[in-house]
């Protein structure tokens, strides 16, 4: 019996759990798979003879146990008749006590008989239980190997589908592949036919070449802010952005007074003239920023005025107000298409303070009927417009300008973008107008200037590389620029001052001006402004 337990012990160790195995390769994993459904059956087959041969041994036990426990009631049966015969021959004989020792004795041997009986029953029932035990366990390992085998069956027919899957896609790439290089070959063979053929001619002309040909320049302005793009009662239009305008028709070989013309353009609807060519190029008070850069169809020139944004009030609503920290709570007109709608909006929310925007598309007006308690804009346009109500009557109220600048307002021209030798056209002329004044030349001396300066001469008669291929413009292209507008200085004067400036003077020489250039970001970078032109060579 031992040996059967120590080979029943031998085949519950050979089990080994398949639960955790893997593989990367279909076909290995399969063949793996089939190997141990077959271990795994034989080990089933040795169970199933240890079963049979443990049942045949319990059945034995069973056996021994009934025969011995019929011997034991046998027993029982004799030592009892031995009691009753020695209880008998006591009263018949008190003499047979030989007999009497004789059965005493036997009816010892047969109490220990009895006795080594019952504990080979005990030993015997205790082994049966541990074969039952046995049992249990085994049944409990077949069910187990049963189910492992199900899994491996049912993993093994996965695999196969995995496999029959993989082939249909490895054959569908394999036609995509096939696909793909003659297709790359295709290409490989159109690059080398269009490498060995000439590039075709590109239908495509710089703005300065449809100026040319049009004859006249279209310059996107605004006409209601005097000192940059104003029109009179008569319809004359100036202001710097309008020197600007007619410096570059110049600057072309064109009439500045008569070959310019000044398309309108609102804070909306400026940026959609420039890119529907509309216009050829926009100077109208116009803030260069990132976002307009970077997602318009636009290329930003020369800034030509370094503006901030104000703000101007109302003083019947604001009597007190000497700052715009005073005007907590007020309404504030904003031009619809600014970027005073946002510096606006930053400015009380840093500050703590509460405002309500009126958004208007015709915000001086709206200031001057009393729609709001103030006005927020560059401060150039509220210089303007507080002139302009002045002068006209239009306000019923007295006004002030605040003396905060809460923005940075660089002003600049604009082109469309890549068309870059425009660019650097319409830059240029800004550039020349203020290295004119930088070297002391202006509209009255720049016919007698001292061309043996290298920088004089250069400024005056030369051409730079400007211009394209069929229109080039002049070496004497600055000289037609100070004849039409004058040096950056005489433009400035003629915008925001009495027009006296002898443009070389500097800026504290300008008289009775709307708005001083002196001590200004639009000063000369010698006087301590902003103002400076790259090198001119």
């Amino acid at each position: 019996m031992n040996q059967k337990y120590a080979v029943l012990t031998a085949i519950l160790l050979s089990s080994v759990s398949i639960s955790g195995c893997t593989g990367d390769d279909g076909a290995e994993r399969i063949d793996q798979l089939e190997v141990e459904k077959a271990n795994y059956q034989g080990i089933m087959e040795s169970l199933n003879q240890t079963l049979e041969g443990l049942e045949d041994d319990l059945g034995q036990l069973n056996a021994s146990i009934e025969t011995l426990n019929a011997k034991i009631t046998e027993l029982d049966g004799e030592i009892l008749q031995h009691i009753s015969d020695i209880a008998y021959l006591n009263e018949q004989n008190s003499s047979k006590t030989d007999e009497i020792t004789h059965l005493s004795a036997l009816i010892v041997a047969l109490n220990e008989s009895k006795s080594r009986m019952e504990s080979e029953v005990v030993e015997l029932e205790t082994a049966r239980s541990s074969l039952a035990s046995q049992l249990s366990s085994l049944e409990t390992a077949m069910d187990a190997l049963e189910a492992e085998v199900s899994s491996l069956t049912a993993a093994n027919q996965d695999l196969t589908t995995t496999n029959e899957n993989a082939a249909a896609e490895i054959s569908e790439l394999q036609n995509l592949a096939a696909t793909l290089n003659s297709t790359i070959s295709d290409l490989l063979e159109t690059i080398e036919e269009l490498e060995e053929s000439p590039p075709p001619a590109v239908n495509w002309s710089s703005t300065l070449d449809v100026v040319m040909e049009r004859g006249t320049l279209k310059c996107g302005v605004k006409s209601n802010q005097y000192g940059m793009g104003y029109e009179d009662n008569s319809g004359q239009f100036s202001g710097l952005d309008i020197s600007y305008c007619m410096a570059i028709a110049a600057a072309i070989g064109l009439d500045a007074y008569s070959d310019v013309e000044y398309v309108l353009a609102s804070g909306a609807n400026r940026f959609e003239l420039l890119a529907d060519a509309s216009i050829d190029v926009l100077i109208r008070t116009t803030t260069w920023t990132t976002s307009r850069d970077a997602d318009l169809d636009v290329d930003f020139g020369a800034i030509n005025f370094y503006d901030g944004q104000g703000i101007m009030v109302n003083l019947d609503e604001f009597p007190n107000a000497e700052s715009a920290l005073d005007l907590d709570g007020a309404s504030i007109c904003v031009a619809v298409g600014s970027t005073s709608a946002g510096n606006i909006a930053d400015y009380f929310e840093e500050n703590g303070m509460d405002y309500t925007a009126v958004n208007s598309w015709n915000d001086g007006p709206d200031f001057a009927n009393e729609q709001c308690d103030a006005i927020t804009g560059d401060m150039s346009s509220l210089v303007s417009m507080k002139w302009e109500m002045e002068q006209n009557g239009a306000a019923d109220f007295e006004m002030a300008i605040m003396p905060e600048i809460i923005s940075k307002e660089p002003l600049a021209s604009a082109t469309r973008d890549y068309d870059s030798e425009w660019n650097e056209v319409v830059s240029w002329v800004w550039f020349g107008m203020v290295t004119a004044e930088e070297l002391g030349v202006s509209s009255q001396n720049y016919q007698s200037a001292d061309t043996s300066v290298p920088s004089i001469d250069r400024l005056l008669n030369s051409n730079l590389g400007l211009g394209t291929e069929d229109n080039p413009i002049s070496n004497t292209w600055m000289q037609a620029v100070l004849a039409a507008v004058g040096n950056y200085g005489e433009a400035y004067d003629d915008a925001f001052c009495d027009g006296s400036y002898d443009g070389v003077s500097g800026s504290e020489d300008m008289a009775n001006c709307l708005m001083p250039r002196s001590g200004t970001l639009n000063a000369l970078q010698s006087e301590g402004g902003l103002q400076y032109a790259p090198p001119m060579r």
